[in-house]
C-alpha cells in the first residue's frame, strides 16, 4: 500500500484491536444478586478469551435485567472502544458513569468518557467527566495536564458555538466530490482553476486534479493535472502559484528521494507541465515533508515537516528563492505559529500577509482547529487567533483556502459517520465552499493584473521578467515570468498599496507601469497587454514612476525605485546613449511649462550622474507642452501628458 503524503492529517487511527486492561479487570459489581454476579463473571471470562461478541451479548443481558448497575455498561464501553465502535462506546460509558458513585478507581473511566465525548462534540458531558476525573481523588493522575487543557477547550467551544463567526460551509455539488476523498483545495489568483487532491478509496493512491471555473461561475469536470505529474506514486497536497505556472506537491517513496515523503516542483509553459524535480536537501529532510503552500509569485514556500529540531512533532517551515534561483535552507517559523502540538496544513493568502494553518497546540474546539495570524514584520507573526465556529468543529479540521479577493473560501471536511465505519480514515472527505466572513478575511484584499507580453515590432509573444515593487518601501514584492510560449503573466496587487511594475527582457527597453490603490474606490482585476520596444536608436519609453509635486521639479522619495531601475538599465547596456525628455500638459504659460519640463528632466539627469552614470552617455531636454500624447481635454489625459521619457539616441 502506498504511503499517504497527506498523513498524518487524515490518517487519524482510533484506538482499536488491543484489549484494555479495564475490560477484564473491572471492579466488583455493586450488588449481591447471584444471577447478576454469574453473568458478570461469565462476561469477564469471555472477554479474557477475546470473544468480544459473546461478552457483549452477556453484558446486554445484564443491562436488560439489572439496568441500575453501572459496571456492565462501563465494561461494554471498554470492549466497544477496543473494537473501534466509538459511537456505541460513548453511549455505554455515559450510561455507566451516570450509574456509579464518584470513586477513585473510576478515574480512567471518567477520562475515557471525557475523550469520547470530545470526539463527538458533546462538550458538557466531556466537561463533567473531566471534572470527575480531577475530583476522583485517585493517585498519580498522569492525564491531569491534558484534562486541564480539554476543560479549556470545552469552555472555548461552547462559547464559540453560541456566537458563530459566519454561515456553515456548504458541500460543493457536481461535478466535484466524485471521489471518496478530496482535499487540499487551491485556486489561482484569477479564480479560474481549482486544484485539489483526489483519492478514490482508502487503500488507493492520491493524484492531483484540476477543475476550471467559467465566467458564469460554473465549474468543469475535474481532470488529471498532467501525465507528467500523476504517476503510480502518490502525488497530492499540491499548491499552485497565483499565475498558475508553478506547482509544488508532495510525493512519497520515490527513487532517490531525500525522505519518505518529499516536495517536488513543476513549471508550466503553455499547457505543458515540466517533469517534476525534487526540491532537494535545502527544503526536504529525511523525515516527512508535505502540505505546501506557495506565495502568489511562487517564490516563497511554506510547508509541514516532522524533521527533528522542531517545537512539536509537526511544525511549519518556510523557504524562499534567492537571486540565483535556488531555494534557501528551510527555516522553522518558530513561535508563536509553531507549538508543542501538531502544526500543519499552512495556507498563505495571495496578499502574502496572512497565514492560516491547523493546530491542536492551542486552545480551541478540541482537535485540529484552523487559526489565522498576520505578518507584522519580516519573520515576525502575530499571535494566532482561532477562526471560531462553524469553520472549526469537534472534528479534526483540514485545509483552508481563501480567494485573493477575500470573498470565497474552500475547505475539506469528513462526512458524518456512516453505519459500520469504525475508523476516521474510512470516512469520506469532501470539498466545501463558503462566503468568507469579514472577521476571518486576510488582512489585505488582493486583485490582479494579467495579460500577455509582446515584441512591439513583431507582435510575437516573448518571455519577460515582470517585477512588482512597493513604492513606499522600494521593496520587490513579486517577481514572475511571462510564459515563453504565449506571453501570459499574472501579478497580484494588494489594496492600500502603490506599486511600480516593470516588464523587461534581454535586448528590450523595460516597460514602466504604475498602480495606485492607496486610496481607490474600485479594486477590480485588470487585463493589460504589454509591448516591449527593442533597444535601438529612436525607441523610447515613458517613465511612469517618477514623481514631483505640482509645479515643482524636485524628485519625490518614492521615485527611487524607478531611478534605481534606470541605473541598472544603463549598466546592462553600457554602450547606449539616451535622452531624458521632460513634458507637461497645457495648464500654465508656455514659458513656465518649458522651464518646468527642462528642470524635471535635469533632476533625473543629475541623479543618474550622481550615482555613477557617465555624463557623456546622457542628455536632457524639456519640451514643455509641445508633444502631448493625448488631447488636453480631461484630467486623465493631462496626467498622461505630464511625463518623463527615456529615448535611445
Amino acid at each position: 500500500m502506498r504511503r499517504l503524503l497527506t498523513a498524518p492529517l487524515f490518517v487519524l487511527l482510533l484506538a482499536g484491536g488491543i484489549l484494555p486492561t479495564s475490560a477484564v479487570a473491572q471492579a466488583p459489581l455493586a450488588t449481591t444478586n447471584t444471577k447478576a454476579k454469574n453473568l458478570w463473571d461469565k462476561a469477564q471470562s469471555q472477554a479474557k478469551d477475546r470473544d468480544f461478541t459473546k461478552a457483549l451479548e452477556t453484558l446486554k443481558q445484564l443491562n436488560e435485567k439489572f439496568p441500575s448497575l453501572g459496571e456492565p455498561y462501563l465494561m461494554k464501553g471498554s470492549l466497544l472502544k477496543a473494537m473501534g465502535e466509538n459511537s456505541l462506546a460513548f453511549e455505554a460509558y455515559r450510561d455507566g458513569v451516570s450509574k456509579v458513585p464518584l470513586n477513585s478507581s473510576r478515574a480512567n473511566d471518567y477520562f475515557t468518557l471525557g475523550e469520547l465525548a470530545m470526539s463527538f462534540g458533546e462538550y458538557k458531558t466531556a466537561a463533567d467527566s473531566y471534572q470527575k476525573y480531577l475530583k476522583s481523588g485517585a493517585k498519580n493522575l498522569r492525564n491531569t495536564p491534558r484534562v486541564q487543557r480539554q476543560l479549556q477547550n470545552c469552555e472555548f467551544a461552547q462559547k464559540a458555538m453560541a456566537a458563530p463567526t459566519g454561515p456553515q460551509p456548504e458541500r460543493l455539488g457536481q461535478p466535484l466530490n466524485n471521489f471518496r476523498f478530496q482535499y487540499f483545495p487551491a485556486l489561482t489568483a484569477d479564480s479560474r482553476f481549482l486544484l485539489f487532491t483526489g483519492r478514490p478509496a482508502a487503500d488507493s493512491g492520491e493524484d492531483l486534479f484540476v477543475s476550471r471555473f467559467t465566467k458564469e461561475g460554473t465549474i468543469g469536470e475535474p481532470t488529471s493535472i498532467s501525465p507528467a505529474i500523476n504517476t503510480p506514486y502518490n502525488e497530492g497536497a499540491g499548491t499552485i502559484s497565483g499565475d498558475g505556472k508553478t506547482l509544488v506537491f508532495a510525493s512519497c517513496d520515490r527513487p532517490n528521494s531525500v525522505g519518505n515523503c518529499d516536495l517536488y516542483i513543476s513549471r508550466r509553459t503553455g499547457n505543458t507541465w515540466s517533469k517534476p524535480q525534487n526540491l532537494g536537501r535545502s527544503v526536504n529532510s529525511p523525515e516527512w515533508d508535505s502540505q505546501p503552500t506557495l506565495s502568489a509569485d511562487g517564490r516563497t514556500l511554506y510547508f509541514t515537516s516532522t524533521r527533528r529540531g522542531g517545537k512539536g512533532q509537526e511544525d511549519i517551515y518556510v523557504t524562499t528563492l534567492d537571486a540565483q534561483g535556488n531555494w534557501t535552507p528551510a527555516r522553522n517559523l518558530g513561535e508563536p505559529v509553531n507549538t508543542s502540538g501538531k502544526d500543519m496544513a499552512p495556507f498563505i493568502h495571495a496578499s502574502g500577509t496572512t497565514l492560516y494553518y491547523v493546530t491542536d497546540g492551542l486552545v480551541g474546539m478540541g482537535g485540529l482547529d484552523i487559526y489565522r495570524c498576520e505578518l507584522q514584520a519580516p519573520n515576525k507573526w502575530s499571535i494566532p487567533t482561532n477562526l471560531g465556529y462553524p469553520l472549526n468543529t469537534f472534528e479534526n479540521e483540514a485545509s483552508l483556502f481563501i480567494s485573493s479577493d477575500n470573498r470565497r473560501g474552500f475547505c475539506s471536511r469528513s462526512r458524518a459517520a456512516e453505519p459500520g465505519v469504525k475508523q476516521e480514515r474510512d470516512r469520506p472527505v469532501e470539498l466545501f465552499g463558503f462566503e468568507v466572513p469579514e472577521i476571518i478575511r486576510a488582512r489585505e484584499t488582493s486583485t490582479y493584473t494579467q495579460g500577455r507580453v509582446f515584441d512591439a515590432i513583431t507582435k510575437k509573444p516573448i518571455q519577460a521578467d515582470v517585477q512588482l515593487y512597493d513604492l513606499n518601501t522600494d521593496e520587490l514584492v513579486q517577481y514572475v515570468g511571462s510564459d515563453a510560449e504565449n506571453g501570459e503573466y499574472t501579478v497580484v496587487l494588494n489594496e492600500g498599496r502603490q506599486y511600480a511594475m516593470y516588464a523587461a527582457a534581454n535586448k528590450y527597453l523595460m516597460k514602466s507601469l504604475s498602480f495606485d490603490y492607496s486610496d481607490k474606490r474600485t479594486f477590480d482585476p485588470l487585463t493589460l497587454d504589454i509591448y516591449l520596444e527593442p533597444v535601438r536608436a529612436g525607441r523610447s519609453i515613458v517613465l511612469n514612476n517618477l514623481f514631483f509635486d505640482t509645479k515643482e521639479f524636485e524628485l519625490k522619495p518614492k521615485s527611487r525605485t524607478e531611478l534605481n531601475r534606470l541605473i541598472a538599465f544603463m549598466k546592462q547596456y553600457p554602450d547606449i546613449q539616451v535622452e531624458i525628455s521632460g513634458h507637461t500638459d497645457d495648464v500654465g504659460s508656455d514659458d513656465d511649462n518649458l522651464s518646468l519640463s527642462q528642470n524635471r528632466a535635469k533632476s533625473v539627469y543629475t541623479y543618474l550622474v550622481g550615482q555613477g552614470v557617465k555624463a557623456d552617455r546622457l542628455r536632457f531636454k524639456g519640451y514643455g507642452e509641445t508633444k502631448p500624447l493625448m488631447p488636453n481635454d480631461s484630467d486623465v489625459h493631462r496626467q498622461q501628458n505630464r511625463r518623463i521619457e527615456l529615448r535611445i539616441l
